[in-house]
């Protein structure tokens, strides 16, 4: 696309999107961006193992013993630092998730199943309820659409419903526990039980028309393990009270609702949230997600493995955490100053809360 082109996309879409109009619909790909995102990263799109272990091994450790650490002190402000460190680390283990959810057969043998013993059933967020789905969300036909299960249109909503859609958060663990302990035995006896946890509780999903459709093969026995391991470790987590008393339930509990809510925060800033339902193009949906690339370093904090560079995940969903840094500087550097890539990159959390609040106050037509 020349930059003509780009001019006159880009005043149309603004007029468009002040009439309340689906501007996203009628932004054309920009092919000078896309096939330089593809020619410029082929030699960095191995997954390193060495990196993979050593970063999901070293959080998960850290984020345990500073758990241990905030249960075992008695000293109110030393548990609320090592609370802090706990949730910082055990966020950023959690969500090598999302890493897993785009493996490929044959990428990082034995990973996913190290990380589930190791984060995703002791934190009960198991992979199998983001692999199978969040892939729905980068189809090109899907979304920000009614079948997209990660999107809903935040800044076309109103504005109370984004303080609901972050504080619903802190009850994820609950949720969680609840599902695993109760649920998980109640639907293997009854089928409609069943039936409803798979369909509505079983997806890290945040559009409640989603409902997910019966697993196919490997994943049917992965999610079988998975949830037997879930099972087994809630009994045991609330067992735990009557060996150890509330404390350490309660302290964990705590730690696991703020790394939800943290979650959900970046879940907010992630995208713009501004499309209506319709298709998109790739350059669209690129345009409304959010890198929000360095100099700042605290987003590297509420937006870790590689989820700052949200939107060029976007471009190469398949593309390794740890090379997105690398692949950003490359298109910054290869692209022209009018070049849609420029366009995705923000300044952090607070101007993209600030964007999102005022478009819900916005009159709608």
């Amino acid at each position: 696309m020349n930059v003509q082109q780009t001019q006159i996309s880009a005043a149309d879409t603004l007029s468009r999107r002040e009439a309340g109009s689906g501007w996203h619909a009628q932004i054309p790909d920009d092919k000078a961006m896309l096939r330089a995102a593809r020619d410029l990263t082929k030699d960095i799109s191995a997954h390193r193992a060495d990196i993979y272990w050593a970063d999901m091994i070293a959080s998960a450790l850290v984020g345990y013993g500073a758990l241990a650490g905030a249960i075992l002190t008695g000293s109110l402000p030393l548990a609320i630092a090592l609370g802090v460190v706990s949730v910082l680390a055990l966020y950023r283990a959690l969500l090598f998730i999302h890493e897993i959810s785009h493996f490929r057969n044959g990428a990082l043998p034995g990973f996913r199943t190290a990380w589930n013993a190791l984060v995703g059933v002791p934190m009960l967020t198991p992979s199998f309820m983001y692999e199978g789905v969040h892939t729905l969300h980068h189809k090109r036909t899907q979304y920000g659409t009614i079948e997209d299960p990660e999107y809903l249109p935040l800044a076309l909503m109103k504005p109370w419903s984004l303080p609901a859609f972050v504080l619903i958060a802190l009850l994820a663990p609950v949720a969680l526990l609840l599902r695993f302990a109760v649920l998980v035995p109640l639907g293997a006896i009854v089928p409609p039980i069943r039936r409803l946890t798979w369909q509505r509780l079983s997806a890290l999903a945040i559009n409640p028309d989603f409902r997910r459709r019966n697993p196919e093969g490997d994943l049917r026995r992965r999610v079988l393990l998975q949830e037997a391991g879930g099972m087994l470790w809630s009994w045991a987590l609330i067992g735990s009270v009557f060996a150890f008393g509330w404390k350490p339930l309660l302290v964990a509990l705590a730690v696991a609702s703020v790394v939800a809510l943290l979650n959900q925060l970046r879940t907010l800033v992630a995208h713009l949230w501004e499309n209506e339902g319709e298709a998109m193009t790739v350059t669209a949906q690129f345009l409304d997600s959010v890198n929000v690339p360095p100099p700042g370093r605290i987003a590297e904090l509420w937006a870790p493995v590689g989820l700052r560079y949200h939107a060029l995940h976007h471009l190469m969903p398949s593309m390794p955490y740890h090379s997105l840094p690398e692949a950003h500087r490359r298109l910054v550097a290869e692209l022209a100053t009018d070049s849609s890539y420029h366009g995705a990159n923000h300044a952090g959390m607070g101007v993209l809360v600030s964007r999102i609040a005022r478009n819900t106050m916005r009159p709608r037509g």
